[in-house]
Parts: C-alpha cells; structure tokens; sequence
C-alpha cells in the first residue's frame, strides 16, 4: 500500500459524513486544552490514562483494571467507530488506536492533522464538555502489537535480519548525545527516523504525502518485521500508527521503550550514529 487506508485516515470532510450514533469522537490531550476548545461531541481521554505511570518504565500499559475502567466510561461498543485526534500531530492519538489493536477493537480512525486541520477547514470548535454514555467493558489484552525487551534481545541474539527497530526518538538521543535514562544510545541495528519527520508543517500536522517513500527510504519496509519505541511509547504512537495505516503486516511497539532499555542493566546499547 502506497498510500494511508482512506477508512482509517481521515479528512475533517470525513469525519463530519460519519453518522454520530455510530461514532465515537475521542480527543487525547489535557484537560486544560479540552476546556478550552475542541471538536463538537469529542469525549476527553487524558495521555495518563493510556499509560502505567510508574518509573521507570512509564509507559507501559496500564493493568487490565484500568484499561476496563477507561472504556467503560468512554462506552466503547463493538459498534462504534473510535475515531481520535489530537493537538500535536498524532502521537497520543497513535498510542490510543495501538490500545484498541491491543484490546482487538478494530473499528477506527484517526482524523489527519487533528485539531488543527478541524479549525483550518473553518469547522466550529466547542468549549462545554461532552460526557460520554459509560458501559460496563471487560476487554483482553493480545500480545500482537506488544513486543517486550525479552524478544527483541532474543532476535539480536540470533541475528535475526528480519527484525528492524525503528527507533522515533531524536538523532541526539539516538546516538546517546542526549541522556533520558541511566544509559544512552541506541538498540544495536535500530532505524532512527524521528517522529517529527513524519508531520507536514504546511499542511496542519498532517502525515506527509509521501509518507511510504519516506519510510521506504529508510528500510522500514512491509516486509519487515517492524517494532517502534521512542522514550515512553509516546512519538512511537505516531510511528506505529503511519505503518499501520500503510498495512504493514507485521508491526507491533515497545511500550518499554528507552525508559526501560536504558534502565535495565542487560540490555545492549550501541551509541553514535547508525553505520
């Protein structure tokens, strides 16, 4: 696939042609900008709320209580369309949409450009909140999208070339020119294409056209098996979530991310910049 999947990426046209009973609009970001402005009929979740939040490794799910509790009071149904945005480009709204893949509701969306494409197409904004029809939710975790520290050590073990780490972070923390955690740098053979990368600044935070070349450009490619992390599992929600509207086969993240491989004392770390 050459091009995003037209049902998953959406245009604020449409979104607006979704019919409401069958939609359930989601704005990831703080409370404080919610209140302030946000899409007629989006319901808040919060970033804390996608997350465990206990160092070091904060970014990791949250245990299965949680996540019921976060559902049932967003009254996710099978037959509601979750479509998410947010204000910064699609990271939290990418780490939404990877928990659904988690817990297997497939029915999703990401509105492209978020917030900002919304307001650029002259579409209103609103400042009441939305209270959302809570539901009792029991929903399972799978481990598909989810790959641990333990598997990636394993594949690099056995030089497995089929493996490929895309590492979202920034090029200083790749090479380990910038510290965020006991030890710096990088997982040994991870792609370093910064989330930031993948943002059209002409175009409202909007994924780039030419987004698969740009991967592709890279070796992230489809046929690769492709695991992404950044710090927490926050940039790589944007990473995972360009791939998968691209239909990569085989993609799963790291919710570790560096905050666990660079706090653990046996993993490898390469630093500098990739050969």
């Amino acid at each position: 696939m050459t091009q995003p999947d037209p049902d998953r990426l959406l245009t604020p046209e449409a979104l607006e042609a979704l019919p409401p009973q069958q939609t359930l609009l989601v704005d990831v970001g703080s409370a404080q900008r919610y209140a302030e402005a946000h899409i007629p009929g989006a319901v808040l979740v919060t970033p804390g709320e996608l997350v465990d939040g206990r160092p070091p490794a904060t970014g990791r799910l949250p245990e299965l209580q949680r996540l019921n509790d976060l559902f049932s009071r967003i009254g996710l149904r099978p037959d509601l369309k979750v479509v998410a945005y947010d204000d910064e480009g699609g990271g939290w709204a990418g780490r939404l949409l990877w928990t659904l893949d988690v817990v297997r509701h497939d029915n999703w969306a990401y509105l492209d450009g978020g917030i900002h494409a919304w307001q650029a197409s002259g579409r209103p904004l609103e400042s009441k909140p939305n209270e959302p029809v809570p539901g009792r939710v029991q929903v399972e975790i799978h481990s598909g999208p989810v790959t641990e520290a333990e598997a990636i050590m394993q594949a690099l073990a056995r030089g497995d070339e089929d493996l490929l780490v895309w590492d979202a972070r920034s090029a200083a923390e790749y090479r380990g020119e910038r510290q965020a955690a006991a030890r710096s740098g990088h997982i040994p053979g991870a792609v370093n294409l910064d989330w930031l990368e993948l943002m059209d600044r002409d175009r409202e935070l909007r994924l780039r056209r030419d987004l698969a070349e740009l991967l592709a450009a890279r070796g992230i490619t489809p046929d690769k098996q492709v695991v992404t992390h950044c710090q927490t599992h926050h940039r790589s929600g944007l990473t995972w979530l360009a791939a998968r509207l691209l239909g990569y086969p085989r993609l799963s993240a790291y919710p570790g991310s560096w905050s666990e491989w660079g706090n653990r004392s046996d993993t490898p770390i390469h630093t500098g910049a990739a050969p």
